[in-house]
């Protein structure tokens, strides 16, 4: 063991057990998860109408079962609201065919089309079927760069929440 690992191991350890037993007041904790800083948040919103643009994305698999006994969430987030649909997937192929039957039917409800959607490059997401459906409703599909989550922030915080 180097020198600066001893020390700094030891410091660590100190530092856990004044914090376990109380000993000192004021000592910073560390709760929460920690998360890669975003960048600049905005505070408008970027849409002048809802389902102008819809946030996806799919969760799992979850350690708990839902109560259907699913271990999958696919969660869709319209940009002007921020309304959350949530639908429990037992399998990650059910994915499309759940995300095409929600948007016929919100669109039917609202009489409004949708215009686009934001995912990230999942292969739930990126591929013939999805990309069909988009060309067929004129649906523009914009994704997020590969290993930056902060651009699909919308949907990135709402997962945390879920």
């Amino acid at each position: 063991m180097d020198v600066a690992q001893e020390t700094w191991s030891h410091k660590l350890e100190t530092y856990v057990k004044l914090k376990k037993h109380n000993l000192v007041r004021g000592l910073p904790s560390l709760k929460g998860k920690q998360i890669k800083g975003s960048f600049e948040s905005k505070n408008i919103v970027s849409t002048s109408r809802p389902l102008k643009v819809l946030h996806i994305d799919l969760f799992g698999p979850t350690k708990t079962a839902s109560l259907g006994g699913k271990h999958y969430g696919l969660v869709v987030v319209d940009n002007y609201s921020r309304w959350i649909w949530v639908m429990f997937l037992a399998y990650k192929d059910e994915c499309f065919k759940v995300f095409y039957v929600l948007c016929k039917r919100i669109q039917n409800e609202k009489g409004i089309n949708i215009t686009s959607i934001r995912s990230d490059h999942g292969g739930e997401f990126e591929n013939e079927n999805c990309q069909q459906f988009c060309e067929e409703l004129g649906i523009h599909h914009n994704f997020s760069c590969p290993r930056t989550p902060q651009q699909n922030g919308v949907m990135e915080r709402k997962n945390r929440s879920i």
